[in-house]
């Protein structure tokens, strides 16, 4: 098996590199933004998130935290091995704005490259397009309003 590696596009997101990279910083905050049919299969904490997606255990672990550039997560108990870092580049003539995209390396064997590739590029592109579009006050696709009207009403997401 060989590594296999992913970038996804990047995007300008209307955040500063250090107010981005705080959303990030905590792992139990992911919780709060999936499906409540979703949080059932999810256990979180600071530096680690778990799940059971279509009956396979996957766990992330936080294993580097660079103040406001870069987190980088490892797979912990997972089918295959990954490390996805999350890149907050500072744009020098725009403060307060961010240069944000993904970077995935997994060891995937031939059939699950064939099976996945595709599906993780595209993957990757959507989250930092979904970013992107929130911070500039946009739902992303796929996203339900009402969700997004909820968490403004009550200050938070559940």
């Amino acid at each position: 098996m060989m590594a296999t590696e992913i970038k996804s596009r990047h995007a300008t997101v209307s955040k500063a590199p250090s107010s981005l990279y705080m959303e990030f910083v905590d792992m139990s905050r992911f919780v709060q933004f999936l499906p409540e049919d979703k949080k059932k299969d999810v256990t979180a904490d600071y530096d680690s998130l778990k799940a059971t997606v279509q009956g396979f255990s996957v766990g992330v672990r936080i294993t580097e935290r660079t103040p406001y550039s870069r987190i980088r997560f490892n797979d912990d108990g997972a089918p295959f091995r990954f490390t996805v870092t999350m890149c907050f580049d500072a744009i020098e003539s725009e403060p307060y704005k961010t240069d944000f995209h993904i970077e995935l390396s997994a060891e995937l064997n031939m059939m699950m490259k064939m099976m996945l590739g595709s599906r993780l590029q595209e993957g990757l592109d959507k989250m930092v397009d979904a970013i992107a579009a929130i911070s500039e006050g946009r739902i992303p696709d796929g996203i339900d309003p009402e969700t997004i009207k909820k968490a403004y009403e009550t200050g938070k997401f559940d």
